[in-house]
């Protein structure tokens, strides 16, 4: 018998199905200007190339610094800070609370 493929989405892309947004990424969610200190949420969009980790999908994260088109963004989990380099396409601005 031949060992089942173990690889990144294995079992997962069901989780990572848009079946509720348009297939086409509008302009503006490809050139994302994002300001260093800003908050901003991974949101796996477009082609499985070279999006983060399932397991980073939906978190809240601070960015650090901009690396080409790139951002580098430090997040927290349990005691652990951890950064991550994710491409604009990826990061989702976090809407301003109204008070």
């Amino acid at each position: 018998m031949t060992k089942r493929s173990q690889g990144l989405f294995v079992g997962k892309t069901r989780h990572l199905s848009r079946h509720h947004r348009p297939a086409a990424l509008g302009i503006n969610e490809i050139i994302n200007d994002i300001k260093v200190g800003e908050s901003v949420a991974i949101v796996p969009k477009g082609n499985f190339s070279n999006i983060p980790h399932p397991r980073y999908r939906g978190r809240i994260v601070k960015v650090v610094e901009k690396r080409g088109s790139a951002y580098v963004v430090e997040l927290k989990m349990i005691n652990a800070r951890k950064t991550l380099i994710v491409p604009g396409i990826h990061l989702q601005r976090m809407a301003k609370a109204k008070s």
